[in-house]
């Protein structure tokens, strides 16, 4: 019998469309990572919020893939900081759905605190053991944004206590393991380091002259792109403000800006574009700045392979899975020299670290990667060497199956302290 396994991830589904506010990342992870399972033969259910009238209780997305919408709050989009109130509710749709269909899970991968925290919830009432990927840690979003931070103050009570008390803790990289022991004390015997992947059948190197054909791009120009969520942290306004340094360069240059809540760029639904617009007016490099909003799946390689070199410089990032991406294509990668961009990004040899709002040292980099044809050519094979040796998802599937198979139900469910206590009551009543 093929084992079952049951994902959460309570706001980020894989049925959504990536680049906006809350659809990226953990989006592709739970995506991918499902799909790369299924093929060594799990059969996975993926519970996420029920957050629009258009879909299905149930959905069956791909062969050995499920996603089951879990009633929790109203039916529609709520924003990720407002919704540890429904977690009660989801934790009870999701019991009923188990319950009603006879479910046996082997056990629950969660991803987020929120997730985590049903999981908690679930392996006390029905005794199924819990993996997490936490994806960001509370604390160090706090250190970084500071008042600006909207989640509830009791988050990192909640990620505390789920780093003690899961089974297993996902670390996607070595600064992750670090700050999950620094601030959260978890036990370093049950962190396992497993990065995040890129799927080698969607993202592959193409001829560059057909790619900026297929999006519509100048063939003459040096192509700088950025890709990913529209929100401040991701350090985009970095990028513009190094352009504004590179206005004298010898260079004929573009940066290529996808993503935002809407298929076109629309700064009155994406308040961070109308920001990065302004400063780009500010900076003098408007003429030089293309948005082109959100773009599905199957667009993403095109402006991969279109683009000379890749550049992501968020304050801080826990992972980063569009660098891997950008560098299945050929594309090297300037990036932040933070959390898993240090990790995935040789410095020298697949791009270049650099320190986030920098946009100094950015421009630099920038202009010399540019202007020294030889280098970019070395990175380019350098870059499609290193992430097809370490970072696809079948590499990354196979790691997390194994570990699977050591974890195994605790025979002391019941006497175990309840993960998340102090949530317990506080939660429900909310």
């Amino acid at each position: 019998m093929k084992k079952k396994i049951a994902f959460i991830s309570e706001h980020a589904s894989p049925l959504a469309s990536l680049g906006g506010v809350d659809s990226g990342g953990q989006n592709v992870y739970v995506a991918e990572l499902s799909k790369h399972l299924a093929s060594l033969g799990y059969e996975i259910d993926i519970y996420t919020r029920w957050d629009s009238r258009s879909v299905q209780k149930v959905v069956y997305w791909k062969p050995g893939i499920r996603v089951v919408h879990v009633k929790a709050g109203p039916i529609k989009v709520i924003e990720k900081e407002d919704l540890l109130q429904y977690m009660p509710a989801f934790k009870d749709d999701m019991v009923n759905f188990i319950k009603q269909n006879s479910l046996n899970y082997a056990l629950v991968h969660a991803n987020f605190y929120m997730s985590a925290l049903v999981a908690s919830w679930i392996k006390t009432e029905l005794s199924i053991p819990f993996v997490v990927t936490f994806h960001a840690l509370g604390i160090v979003r706090q250190i970084f944004q500071g008042k600006d931070d909207r989640f509830p103050t009791e988050r990192i009570e909640i990620e505390r206590e789920i780093a003690l008390n899961a089974d297993t803790i996902i670390a996607e990289c070595p600064q992750d393991q670090d700050d999950l022991i620094k601030y959260y004390d978890a036990p370093l015997e049950r962190v396992t380091i497993i990065p995040c992947g890129f799927s080698a059948s969607e993202f592959y190197p193409m001829d560059k002259r057909s790619a900026r054909k297929f999006v519509k791009l100048d063939t003459n120009e040096k192509i700088l792109l950025q890709l990913g969520r529209m929100v401040p942290r991701k350090g985009v306004d970095n990028v513009v403000r190094a352009l504004g340094k590179l206005k004298n360069s010898s260079q004929k240059y573009r940066l290529v800006v996808v993503g935002g809540e809407t298929d076109n760029p629309d700064p009155l639904s994406c308040p961070e574009i109308a920001r990065l617009q302004k400063i780009a007016d500010e900076e003098g490099v408007s003429d030089k700045v293309t948005f082109v909003g959100r773009k599905n799946r199957d667009q993403l390689k095109y402006y991969y392979n279109a683009s000379d070199v890749f550049i992501s410089t968020p304050w801080y990032e826990p992972f980063g899975i569009t660098p891997l991406e950008a560098m299945a294509c050929g594309t090297p990668v300037i990036g932040s020299n933070v959390g898993g961009i240090k990790y995935s990004v040789v410095d020298g040899k697949t791009g270049y670290l650099v320190p986030p709002n920098d946009a100094d040292s950015l421009a630099k980099k920038v202009e010399g990667l540019l202007t020294d044809q030889n280098r970019l050519e070395e990175m380019q094979h350098a870059c499609i060497k290193r992430v097809n040796t370490y970072f696809t998802w079948a590499k990354v599937a196979t790691q997390v199956a194994a570990l699977y198979k050591k974890i195994q139900v605790p025979s002391l469910v019941g006497q175990q302290k309840q993960p998340a206590g102090a949530m317990s009551k506080k939660s429900k009543a909310a």
